[in-house]
């Protein structure tokens, strides 16, 4: 057993390693954090450099020019390899790092090391300006090695190990030599202490009182008190058998209070999920019904051609009929797939933390029309007529994917709960520009929404309709994309019998965000 001077010196170096310990920590995540920033910019700047000056020399299959803007990037040590790929050759140029700096071509593609990073080339040809997709002539694959990194921390924590037991060796020392003479007295009144709580006998034996220091206080005090002592530990002894008990006890009714919340949660967990089961499956059965109907439809116009061709007997009224359905099928198959897929992003989206797609510049009154007519299937069934009101030169440069499930869970949300089957109505949409900000509102002539629900319109699985489809999920999927993914505000308003109005405000360029250069794997599907 260790003594009150050991305790004490564990104690000071506890706590001098601890602040070290915390302040070399945080020291340490500080320059990991620059560290990853600076490789980040890195990587950041090499793919947007390479995605600038690429496109043209691969567009015009110049080699040479191809090389040399890769033999160029590869002068940061953090690169290992560059690999430019073109859509019909394969491989077409790539440069990979040796062990010792020299960077040659690439030859074995499997050992080349390094963490890759996958860019579309994309060439915009200056006489199709007005297009909105670039053509992608190729990709390109840059592998980053992490080395110099995990090299300069691990060098600082060598440094600050080093730091720590050197103090902490100061430290023994001087509190060995400084604490002899406080600890020395007290081994005697140790000794006292140990044997009164040892001896079987009543008889009680005093300590010398000689001092008349601090320490010589303390005696005295021990040898007013220590008749008491004996029976104050048996007394001791018996509360702790009872706590002993208790405390056995008490770990028994805890694990069954444990077992009976954790039974609770997952009924809790279990019924939620039945209900979102139900809504998704629900209403994702209109969707794919009318694009196997669609599908269905284009497979016997085409069959019919095809009869005609093989019996000489086509006609270009025949082509231009065929023409016309395929259009018409194959708009209703891709609309109808892009909702399905839009509900079953949204059933796994139920805290939307950040949606992370591809970013472009789109017109924004172009784009709400083609929402709206995806919608279509699902508003004709009813006596709903959607109106849009936008200016014809408001240009976004944001996500589109992202507004398309903003747009259709806002109307979708007018049409499943302002209005009772076989009612009319009206919703609008209107946009205006305010500077750089876009301020949309869409707004029903519907039944309005019950004040005490108003407040909570944005909570998850808050829903009227449980169990007829609605899953509580649309307006809070909307709502942590206008704050998180888009960096705007959403309001809502509404009086009882007189509709509901839900406005929000975004920027114009939705402001970047670092985490988001790459697309997350549940980003929604662009139609």
């Amino acid at each position: 057993m260790y003594g009150i001077q050991g305790r004490l010196t564990a104690l000071f170096v506890v706590i001098v390693t601890v602040v070290l310990g915390i302040s070399g920590t945080y020291a340490q995540i500080s320059l990991g954090q620059e560290l990853e920033v600076s490789n980040q910019r890195l990587r950041e700047g090499v793919l947007t450099r390479l995605q600038t000056s690429l496109p043209s020399a691969l567009w015009d299959l110049d080699k040479a020019k191809v090389d040399n803007i890769v033999a160029a990037e590869m002068l940061p040590p953090e690169l290992v390899a560059i690999r430019v790929y073109d859509t019909s050759v394969g491989l077409f140029s790539g440069k990979v790092r040796r062990p010792d700096g020299n960077a040659v071509n690439v030859e074995n593609e499997r050992a080349i090391g390094g963490s890759p990073v996958v860019a579309d080339l994309a060439y915009r040809d200056a006489g199709a300006a007005g297009s909105l997709k670039p053509v992608i002539v190729g990709r390109v694959v840059v592998n980053f090695s992490r080395e110099q990194i995990d090299a300069t921390l691990a060098a600082e924590i060598r440094r600050k190990v080093i730091e720590v037991l050197l103090l902490d060796l100061i430290l023994v020392v001087a509190l060995a030599l400084s604490l002899r003479i406080v600890f020395e007295p007290l081994k005697q009144l140790r000794d006292g202490l140990s044997e009164l709580a040892t001896r079987g006998s009543d008889e009680v034996e005093e300590l010398p009182e000689k001092r008349r220091d601090e320490l010589g206080d303390v005696i005295r005090g021990f040898n007013a008190i220590q008749r008491k002592v004996k029976s104050i530990i048996r007394r001791t002894r018996e509360a702790e058998d009872e706590a002993r008990r208790a405390a056995q006890e008490t770990a028994h009714a805890l694990d069954d209070l444990r077992r009976t919340q954790e039974s609770l949660l997952q009924a809790e967990r279990l019924a939620s999920l039945g209900g979102l089961v139900a809504g998704v499956a629900h209403e994702i059965n209109t969707p794919v019904g009318i694009a196997l109907t669609s599908a269905s439809v284009l497979r016997d116009a085409t069959e019919q051609v095809r009869q005609s061709v093989e019996a000489g007997m086509v006609k270009k009224s025949d082509i231009l009929k065929y023409i016309d359905t395929a259009g018409e099928s194959t708009t209703l198959v891709m609309n109808n797939c892009y909702r399905a897929a839009h509900l079953i992003h949204s059933f796994k989206q139920i805290a939307v933390d950040q949606v992370s797609e591809a970013r472009r510049r789109f017109e924004l009154q172009e784009y709400i029309g083609e929402v709206v007519a995806s919608l279509q299937p699902k508003l004709k069934k009813s006596h709903i007529n959607v109106s849009i009101e936008c200016p014809a030169d408001i240009v976004l440069d944001s996500y589109p994917g992202a507004l398309a499930q903003v747009i259709t869970n806002l109307t979708l949300n007018c049409v499943e709960h302002a209005f009772d089957p076989q009612m009319e109505g009206l919703i609008q949409i209107r946009v205006r520009l305010e500077g750089d900000i876009i301020e949309m509102a869409v707004t029903d002539n519907g039944k309005g929404i019950a004040p005490d629900m108003l407040d909570r319109v944005f909570d998850p699985f808050v829903t009227t309709r449980r169990g007829q489809g609605g899953t509580g999920l649309g307006l809070n999927i909307v709502f942590n994309l206008i704050a998180k993914q888009f960096g705007g505000t959403i309001t809502v308003s509404s009086t009882l019998g007189q509709g509901a109005s839900f406005v929000l405000r975004i920027p114009r360029i939705t402001p970047s965000h670092e985490d988001s250069d790459e697309p997350h794997a549940d980003a929604p599907l662009h139609a």
